[in-house]
């Protein structure tokens, strides 16, 4: 028997459920980029507030949209939409069947209209988790116009970027004169509401159409968030797990989660779930000092031993968070570089970073190095060189900086020379890759070009050549050294 609505009945008693009719659900939210973090996340939250709504609460089921394939929504429709959530600790495994999802699309079937799905005024919330790539953003956060997508949605009808889709989306409400849906950024983006707010806005002036650019500013609101979750890709393994947690049932897209669960919503007018009602989630004035804390501690850590982790034979942030030395030199990066303006006590900063390292160590939760490592250049400016300058300016060290983005170059230096057995995945993959081609023995000049992009790092770091100096020696080390070896002679600094 398949994972559906019929199945239901016949799962173990251990085995968590909707305890509302699934059938019943009608569409209040739209989700674009509807992959596994979403649906360990705020499609988890939404089930939650469904629980405890009751009969209200069936306005709540959520269109998701995938953006890149439509392989989800090939699993997901002989399901009713159904799938198993697997909640991974070390010692055991939770089965939640999760059914908050409503329908599944795919943005790049014409026929689906997100759009028109945004102006429909049963949709009170449009949600994102499109990663950091999918804005589209210059080092200062703003859109980057010249981005490949980004003119190809301005030159057509039908956009695929989530920008292009919101813009034409909030068009149609405009010209309907209806209430715009609240857009809720659920990705790790500095200040994802405001960021958001001003990419739309941004898109929006360039289809030439300043009166819908002032509209949107005036009338619909981005609240910002922060969100925090590990839900790796689906493995052979968890659908093995879940056929065995499920009583022999079959789900073809199963997910696994770590326990942790954080939501941070900045309040907003308007109806919403009762998404409150799932712990760890909560609405509050000020987001800032939890994102802070995600995006620089928990986000730019991450980056660390997935580069560095890697070089060092270590694929997975467990095995490299586990490694004696990495998470040595991780947890120092963590607590002593990337606190750096966020407004938490001793002990809490203390607190937060023992957590993190507890979970990062969870054998049971299978994040490769070579995922947490996509798109670097997007997510550098906001997890790791906004902190570096500010522990620069202010005299404080940033050697874990320096040997992330040493790692960093040195995977596109490796890649170039068909040396790497990683997939490599940026948007700004073939200028890093021949930044290395034409300075490939001359480690200076590597970190030179690749520090020369303000695109990705920004202006000029302080005493800007001595940081130079300092990657190209980490580089040096990196390329001439046993990288284990180094690691046990930095871990000792």
């Amino acid at each position: 028997m398949r994972l559906s609505r019929a199945a239901l009945p016949h799962l173990p008693s251990n085995v968590y459920r909707p305890q509302y009719d699934v059938a019943a659900l009608t569409p209040g939210i739209l989700h674009l980029g509807c992959g596994n973090f979403h649906r360990a996340h705020q499609a988890v939250a939404t089930q939650a507030a469904i629980n405890v709504e009751g009969a209200s609460g069936l306005r709540w089921g959520i269109i998701g949209a995938t953006m890149r394939r439509p392989d989800l929504v090939n699993d997901l429709l002989p399901q009713d939409n159904l799938y198993t959530l697997l909640t991974r600790v070390s010692e055991k495994t939770v089965a939640s069947v999760i059914g908050s999802i409503h329908t599944m699309v795919f943005s790049g079937d014409e026929q689906c209209d997100l759009p028109a799905k945004i102006a429909d005024p049963r949709i009170h919330i449009v949600s994102l988790t499109v990663t950091a790539s999918g804005y589209y953003l210059t080092a200062d956060g703003r859109l980057d116009e010249q981005a490949e997508a980004i003119t190809r949605d301005l030159a057509t009808t039908h956009p695929r970027t989530a920008v292009g889709i919101l813009v034409a989306g909030l068009d149609l409400v405009r010209k309907r004169g209806t209430k715009p849906p609240v857009i809720l950024s659920c990705d790790n983006v500095s200040h994802n509401g405001e960021t958001l707010k001003q990419t739309v806005i941004d898109f929006a002036g360039l289809r030439g159409d300043d009166s819908l650019a002032e509209w949107i500013r005036a009338n619909v609101q981005f609240p910002d968030t922060m969100v925090d979750r590990i839900a790796p890709p689906t493995k052979l393994d968890d659908v093995a797990d879940a056929r065995i947690a499920l009583g022999g049932i079959e789900d073809a897209a199963p997910i696994s989660a770590d326990p942790w669960f954080q939501w941070i919503i900045g309040a907003f007018d308007g109806p919403r779930p009762r998404w409150e009602a799932h712990p760890g989630t909560k609405f509050v004035r000020n987001v800032s000092v939890f994102e802070a804390a995600k995006l620089q501690m928990l986000n730019g850590s991450h980056m660390l031993l997935a580069y560095t982790g890697a070089l060092a034979g270590l694929n997975t942030i467990n095995e490299a968070a586990s490694d004696s030395s990495l998470g040595h030199i991780t947890r120092n990066f963590m607590r002593y570089e990337q606190t750096a303006g966020i407004d938490l006590s001793a002990e809490e900063l203390d607190d937060y970073t023992n957590d993190l390292m507890e979970r990062f160590r969870n054998p049971g939760i299978v994040h490769e190095a070579e995922r947490v490592g996509r798109n670097g250049s997007a997510k550098m400016a906001d997890r790791v060189i906004r902190t570096m300058r500010d522990n620069l300016e202010n005299g404080r060290p940033v050697r874990g900086a320096i040997l992330l983005i040493a790692s960093w170059i040195r995977w596109f230096a490796l890649h170039e020379q068909e040396a790497l057995e990683l997939a490599l995945t940026d948007p700004r993959a073939n200028t890093l890759r021949q930044i290395c081609a034409e300075a490939r023995d001359d480690h200076k000049a590597q970190a030179e070009a690749f520090l020369a992009m303000e695109e990705v790092f920004g202006p000029p770091l302080p005493d800007h050549d001595r940081q130079v100096d300092a990657i190209a020696d980490m580089l040096r080390c990196l390329t001439e050294d046993d990288v284990p070896t180094l690691l046990r002679k930095l871990a000792v600094r």
